[in-house]
């Protein structure tokens, strides 16, 4: 029987959250929402969802807080909505490690398709095999790595990176190619978000972390 995909919604504007909350629920999914920062604390670790739509501007916690909270022990696939267009707000969610922003206002039909893609980047939707590489276990479906048989909390624009880069061995990959490929094309925010990222992520792979290799000039490879 196939899992039912969880979608938390925690937005604090009523009539907002109602609707997405009706679009979720329209393709099939199992949609629950949250008031406020600490509801939506408390239902992620209840409901444990597959997907989290986050609001930046929420009462008692806000949603930088509620995603470093969770991000200490979840990777779940998590994309933050923002009335605000700052650079730097954006910088502070992905180095938080959010996968994907949408800015108020919003068209609902587009936000289901960054859920869609996100779902579908995260194994959630679609299963692949357990691939083994460079000492590393990849189990897409359930969003998970492990080395030496030790899980590696990974966000999710950590893990497409590093699938990027193992999909593509060998090849060097510039700053601008893997920021269209890993934030898409429309993403405003400043280009250093691809070396902060690699650089959390090579901090968490450890010795791992020398099989991605810096480009002086260029960017980077993959390299066993």
């Amino acid at each position: 029987m196939k899992k039912e995909i969880r979608i938390l919604v925690a937005e604090d504007e009523d009539k907002l959250r109602d609707i997405v909350l009706k679009y979720i629920k329209k393709e099939g999914y199992d949609g629950f929402g949250a008031v406020d920062g600490e509801a939506a604390l408390d239902l992620w670790a209840e409901k444990k969802p597959d997907l989290i739509v986050l609001d930046v501007m929420m009462p008692k916690m806000d949603g930088f807080e509620v995603l470093e909270e969770i991000r200490q022990t979840d990777n779940v696939p998590v994309i933050m909505l923002t009335a605000r267009r700052e650079e730097d707000d954006k910088i502070q969610g992905f180095e938080s490690g959010t996968d994907d922003y949408v800015t108020k206002p919003f068209s609902p039909r587009e936000l289901m398709v960054r859920i869609k893609a996100l779902l579908k980047r995260s194994g959630v939707a679609t299963a692949e095999n357990r691939l083994d590489i460079c000492g590393m276990q990849f189990t897409p479906e359930e969003r998970q790595m492990t080395i030496d048989g030790e899980t590696i909390q990974l966000t999710q624009k950590e893990y497409e990176i590093l699938a990027y880069f193992i999909n593509h061995q060998k090849l060097v990959l510039s700053r601008e190619q893997i920021l269209d490929r890993i934030w898409g094309f429309d993403y405003e925010g400043d280009i250093r978000v691809v070396d902060t990222t690699i650089k959390r992520l090579r901090k968490k792979l450890a010795e791992k972390g020398e099989c991605i290799q810096t480009v002086r000039g260029i960017g980077y490879k993959f390299q066993k």
